[in-house]
């Protein structure tokens, strides 16, 4: 086989990046399965997929791009999907909170299992499929793009980058292939803990910050006690990283180098790089770690982000107050034990917490 040849694949999750990376994979023919909860199931085997991917001007496709339900394979259950195997390749692309839960389900019948393609958030995902299927069965991966979820298997290209897959394993140069060949964008890293921090990099300016305060991350990053706060949350990142021997390496369309040089400038330099950072490229928009707050949703990826920087660092035996800080006040928030409106627009209040 090519580099290029089409792979069978299972997709758990049909959310933002699930219905992205696999919408794209039916769309240039590829045999896809996505496994949902049934509520979702039911909707996707009804409506099909509608992809708004009109950004990505390599795709020259300026109408939403409308996939029907008999294009791909749905299932709300791991026996059903696997009737509509074998896969080359698993792609875990729910929320990091979800992991525990998917493998759960997955242990019984883990000896029918595919290799795991990994494209959640964090670093600590992977080792929790490698525990589950073996080290043989996991490949790190990432996506940069920015996707907005209308709905099941409804969702907007809002900024087109495209997909980090570590080095490494057999099915790795097939799945940058087949991925390109679906016009992802795919590029190959030959170091996996070097692309899964440097995506950490990325998804911490103005997140968690944003959520707590019911700010916008460019609010966020226009006050100078915040600036300087961030500054110090990326900081700390990079210290943890270099404490596991890890560097920034830049992602498909982020200059991920530049951003951490300018966690280390001067503010009067930093301020505008990083300015233009989160204005192109959240800006406006309200995070998810908002958007599930504020939704009522009882988890958040902080633990995976933020919270990874405290424990790797406390492994490290190095100070992250400033992770600590807004991951505990974030998770207290999720849980009810702090209102929703305690720091509502109120970034005075959160910097007197660190001293």
């Amino acid at each position: 086989m090519t580099d290029s040849s089409s792979l069978s694949t299972l997709v758990f999750g049909a959310g933002a990046i699930g219905t992205y990376i696999g919408g794209s994979l039916v769309a240039a023919g590829q045999r896809v399965t996505f496994i949902e909860q049934a509520s979702a199931a039911a909707e996707l085997r009804t409506g099909g997929m509608r992809l708004d991917v009109s950004i990505d001007r390599q795709r020259r496709q300026a109408a939403p791009l409308v996939i029907r339900p008999e294009a791909f394979g749905i299932a709300s259950s791991l026996p059903e999907a696997f009737e509509q195997g074998p896969f080359d390749v698993a792609v875990f692309a729910m929320k990091s909170y979800d992991t525990a839960l998917a493998l759960e389900g997955i242990q019984p019948f883990a000896d029918r299992m595919p290799p795991v393609l990994c494209l959640q958030n964090g670093v600590d995902n992977e080792a929790l499929i490698a525990a589950a299927l073996g080290t043989e069965r996991i490949l790190a991966g990432t996506v940069t793009c920015s996707i907005a979820r209308r709905g099941p298997g409804d969702i907007v290209l809002e900024k087109a980058r495209g997909v980090g897959i570590a080095a490494g394993h057999p099915l790795s140069r097939r799945l940058v292939g087949a991925m390109n060949a679906a016009l992802l964008n795919a590029r190959l890293f030959p170091h996996a803990a070097a692309m899964k921090w440097s995506k950490v990099l990325v998804n911490l300016p103005g997140s968690a910050t944003a959520a707590i305060l019911d700010m916008t991350p460019a609010e966020v990053f226009s006050r100078q006690d915040l600036f300087d706060l961030e500054m110090r949350l990326a900081r700390e990142a990079q210290a943890v990283m270099a404490a596991e021997g890890v560097r920034p390496v830049n992602l498909p369309g982020v200059p991920v180098k530049i951003l951490a040089l300018a966690a280390r400038l001067p503010a009067f330099l930093a301020r505008p790089v990083m300015m233009k950072a989160v204005g192109g490229g959240r800006g406006r928009k309200m995070p998810s770690f908002h958007i599930d707050l504020h939704a009522g949703r009882r988890q958040s990826e902080v633990a995976w982000l933020h919270g990874a920087v405290a424990r790797h660092g406390q492994q490290a035996g190095l100070p992250t107050p400033v992770s600590r800080l807004l991951t505990e006040t974030l998770l207290a928030m999720v849980r009810g034990e702090i209102p929703i409106a305690a720091f509502s627009r109120q970034p005075e209040k959160l910097v007197r917490l660190l001293g």
